[in-house]
């Protein structure tokens, strides 16, 4: 390994004795940091709000024994198990975010963290659409059935679960767009850090 002194002197240093340099931040980037997942915390929290909601809509549709059941039906019971994944997983990714907010740095090493979230969220978004796209197709043929004209009821809490699902793909989209973004960064930059 060369020493530093001769660096000064002239020689160039060899790629393979670099000594990596932290990142610097100054005030201002460390406040846009903060800002940014603070963004990414909200956007998770309001996933977390909108898929518990369907879940919780989802399970307590049911009248009485004379009236249909959700788990009766093949996808109702995945607009609710989708839900149910999506909420446990935005519960886990709020604890992250707020870990990070609170010590700077990311639970897990950095580029699995990156990669990580970028993966999940794109995956559970999907899950989202397909399961809540499942319950929207199915809602819209069990209303020319008996069904929904005796039990109007069932159908109303169905299709309020199944909208409340797709505003939770919409915020756990734009979860998965903040976490491309930081993949994009690490790829770019080596961090996950824009600045």
């Amino acid at each position: 390994m060369r020493s530093p002194q001769g660096f000064r002197n002239g020689e160039s240093p060899s790629p393979h004795n670099r000594i990596p340099t932290p990142h610097f931040h100054n005030t201002v980037t460390l406040r846009k940091l903060k800002r940014f997942n603070s963004l990414i915390l909200v956007f998770r929290v309001t996933a977390f709000t909108f898929s518990l909601a369907s879940s919780v809509f989802m399970v307590t549709n049911s009248r009485g024994s004379g009236s249909p059941h959700w788990f009766d039906y093949d996808a109702f019971r995945f607009v609710f198990a989708a839900n149910a994944i999506v909420a446990l997983y935005s519960l886990f990714e709020m604890g992250v975010s707020v870990w990070e907010i609170s010590t700077g740095s990311t639970l897990f090493p950095e580029i699995l963290q990156v990669w990580f979230d970028f993966g999940h969220d794109q995956v559970f978004a999907y899950l989202l659409l397909s399961a809540d796209s499942a319950g929207t197709a199915f809602a819209k043929t069990l209303r020319g059935t008996p069904t929904c004209t005796d039990s109007n009821s069932f159908c109303v809490q169905s299709d309020i679960s199944v909208a409340l699902g797709f505003a939770g793909f919409l915020f756990i989209g734009l979860s998965s767009l903040l976490s491309g973004f930081r993949v994009v960064c690490f790829i770019i930059n080596g961090s996950r850090f824009h600045l």
